[in-house]
């Protein structure tokens, strides 16, 4: 019956909305001056008289252009704020003040006399009538035992002053009806605050079923990042979405926007420390400098460009061989409070290259141009080692030969005793690198070649995540090599500022480690992601689950574990916490200029297995000098 109350109203057009509430409030307002009457005589039927009928019929007239101005027909009795019985009471105060002036004028001309307690009866139930018929209709329509059709039920994890906030703006926007308040404090269980019933957390699973949630809102903005990991991970497998909103404090108005309601990335439940980055070393290092980024469209390089960006340095050049890629960077930095100057061009182009670190007086590199497909670059040997190492060697030699004051390689954890061609193009860029660095310390320059290694970034080209989200997107199955790989992840942004950093810190020669954390194991974050997006898991126990995980098998080239990025005795320490310095001296007897040669003369004649047996029989050959190093 209630719902097809509300259901009828809620499709009435706005106008006969208010002429029904005006048509109410006029009978409320005759039956406010009856009840007031019979209040006061005590008997259920007053004496009807002419002065009696006049008075209840001037009611009304009197009253409803006061609550017309005071604007109580302008509200959405459905969103009315607690804050609106204020306005009703002043609404009726006025209301009877001038009833009462019109009592006065008629005893004054003889037509009868009111009893002095009929104002203050009228005044009373007036106000409860006309607020309480408003609150009652909010109740119906906003929480009631139901709820519209196209609505989708929704806790709301917390029950402080933002969550409130929340809760109130969901109730404008979008189709979210918040059921109630999930809070860990005891003494809040059972209370309604705001308007809203706080539950025990203990009871989720329960209370899930019984209102049918779909949807979990995360509003826990002052608790440690330790305790928000424990939330999610407690409420990740209940089946239901979970999404968290952003820190009220960096919301310019300083409320709560429903639009602002985002799901819970993967990375927050890695568990990863966050240390802010340290403008001295940004600010040094980017600062009123000419800057060039090489693979500027790809992940890492886009990244490193927005954070470029906003240090002001003279000129950003965008280098990429991508044309749409190029574009899309190009096109993202428009507006940006430097000189953007993007070029299409490949890094085993020496010319191009050349033409675009002389023409633009570039002072620092980012080398972050590569083909980092692992089973691609398996696939396609020669173009992974045409690309990585001789595209690596054209870059530096030619930021060596234009006197380039820093240049930095964007390297990798898989060039760790790598195991496929990727990473053993990365361990030979390397080498590059620290030839250059050794030449450029033989000759009495100032300039800095270095090289950064960490491992997988979370949304990066190639990266997992983006293929998992695609799979749980499609309804699954979602497809894991083996669920036993364990890997290192970090966020993006957080790669960008520690790569930058890191070439802050350079002395030349470097080989810089950026801190990942714990491994990941593989089938660990295939569950997590199927149930930070609502699904269960299906699997032996849970034939009925709603995604299913699937194991492929490994792919040529990948490993089980990838390595620690550095052996803890031999990493030194720098002044950030998240980065360290390998002591990568061993590697200086490399004779990584010989060995490119006949790198390649392997690829000039397309012999891809002699290519092979260069690559990593010169890796083999310093293997036992690098374990000073690695």
């Amino acid at each position: 019956m209630i719902n097809l109350l509300r259901s009828t109203i809620e499709t009435l057009p706005r106008f006969w909305k208010r002429v029904i509430l005006v048509a109410f409030d006029a009978l409320a307002l005759i039956v406010a001056i009856w009840a007031s009457y019979a209040l006061r005589y005590a008997v259920w039927m007053p004496v009807i008289t002419e002065e009696r009928v006049v008075l209840s019929l001037i009611a009304p007239v009197i009253a409803i252009p006061i609550f017309i101005r005071l604007g109580l027909y302008r509200a959405v009795i459905r969103y009315l704020p607690d804050t609106a019985i204020w306005t009703i009471l002043r609404a009726m105060g006025i209301a009877t003040m001038i009833w009462i002036i019109v009592v006065f004028l008629m005893e004054m001309s003889g037509r009868g006399v009111v009893p002095r307690s009929v104002p203050f009866f009228y005044f009373a139930i007036g106000t409860a009538l006309i607020g309480g018929s408003r609150f009652a209709a909010k109740v119906v329509l906003s929480h009631g035992t139901g709820m519209r059709r196209d609505e989708q039920p929704v806790f709301i994890y917390g029950a402080s002053t933002s969550s409130v906030q929340l809760a109130t703006a969901l109730r404008g926007a979008g189709n979210r009806f918040v059921v109630g308040l999930i809070d860990e404090d005891s003494d809040h269980h059972g209370r309604d605050v705001g308007g809203y019933r706080v539950y025990n957390p203990a009871n989720l699973p329960r209370l899930i079923e019984q209102y049918g949630v779909q949807e979990i809102i995360l509003s826990l903005s002052s608790i440690s990042a330790d305790r928000r990991q424990s939330v999610i991970g407690s409420i990740s497998g209940l089946g239901v979405k979970i999404r968290t909103v952003p820190d009220i404090s960096d919301l310019v108005d300083g409320r709560y926007l429903a639009n602002q309601i985002r799901e819970i990335e993967i990375d927050e439940l890695l568990g990863r420390s966050f240390v802010p980055p340290d403008p001295k070393l940004l600010g040094g290092i980017l600062e009123d400098r000419v800057i060039m980024v090489t693979g500027a469209g790809g992940s890492i390089g886009s990244e490193l460009c927005r954070l470029i960006v906003q240090w002001k340095p003279k000129r950003l050049v965008l280098f990429e061989a991508n044309e749409f890629a190029l574009y899309k960077i190009d096109r993202e930095l428009q507006g940006a409070r430097c000189e953007i100057v993007p070029v299409l061009g490949s890094i085993t182009h020496e010319a191009r290259v050349r033409e675009a670190i002389r023409g633009q007086g570039v002072q620092v590199v980012y080398h972050a141009a590569a083909h980092k497909h692992v089973p691609l670059v398996e696939a396609n040997a020669l173009e992974g080692i045409e690309n990585n190492i001789f595209g690596t060697m054209t870059v530096a030699k030619v930021a060596f030969e234009e006197n380039v004051s820093d240049f930095v390689l964007i390297s990798s954890d898989k060039a760790v005793r790598p195991t496929n061609v990727m990473g053993a193009t990365k361990r030979w860029a390397e080498l590059i690198v620290r030839q250059m660095a050794l030449e450029a310390q033989r000759l009495g320059r100032s300039q800095h070649f270095c090289a950064v290694r960490f491992g997988n970034v979370l949304g990066s080209n190639g990266s997992v995540v983006p293929l998992f989200k695609q799979q749980i997107a499609q309804g699954g199955p979602v497809t894991v090599t083996n669920p036993e790989m364990r890997r290192y992840f970090m966020s993006i942004q957080e790669a960008a500022e520690l790569i930058v950093q890191s070439s802050a810190l350079s002395n030349g020669g470097d080989i810089f480690l950026l801190e990942m954390g714990e491994p990941v194991r593989i089938g660990d974050l295939a569950e997590n992601m199927i149930r930070l997006a609502g699904f269960t898991v299906r699997d032996a126990e849970n034939p009925t689950g709603g995604i299913e995980i699937q194991v492929t098998g490994s792919r040529p080239g990948e490993k089980m574990f990838e390595e620690l990025f550095y052996d803890m005795a031999n990493a030194l320490q720098t002044q950030h916490p998240k980065i360290l310095r390998a002591d990568s001296t061993a590697i200086a007897h490399h004779n990584i200029v010989d060995a490119c040669k006949d790198l390649r003369d392997a690829v000039s004649a397309a012999d891809e297995q002699a290519a092979r047996n260069v690559l990593f029989g010169f890796i083999g050959m310093g293997s036992q000098a690098e374990q000073g190093e690695t």
